[in-house]
C-alpha cells in the first residue's frame, strides 16, 4: 500500500476521501488513456504512486469551480 494514504494528510489536503478518490480517479486516466506526460519524475513508480506524488507536490488540484464544491480551508 502506499504509505501517503495510510495518513490523514492527503485527505485532509482535498477535503475528503471522495474528493481525493474524484481526482485519483481522473489524473490516472488522463495518464493512461489519454496519454498525457507525468508530472514528476517516474523513478520507477507505477502509475497510481505518480499520480499520489503529484497531489503531495501541489502539481494537481481539484478544479473548484467545477465541481462546485468549496475548496477546503
Amino acid at each position: 500500500m502506499i504509505e501517503a494514504l495510510k495518513s490523514d494528510e492527503i485527505v485532509n489536503k482535498l477535503g475528503g476521501r471522495f474528493k481525493l478518490t474524484a481526482l485519483i480517479q481522473r489524473r490516472l486516466r488522463e495518464l493512461i488513456i489519454d496519454g498525457a506526460r507525468p508530472l514528476v519524475e517516474r523513478e520507477g513508480r507505477t502509475d497510481l504512486e505518480l499520480v499520489i506524488e503529484e497531489i503531495l507536490q501541489d502539481k494537481i488540484a481539484p478544479d473548484w469551480v467545477e465541481t462546485g464544491y468549496d475548496p477546503p480551508k
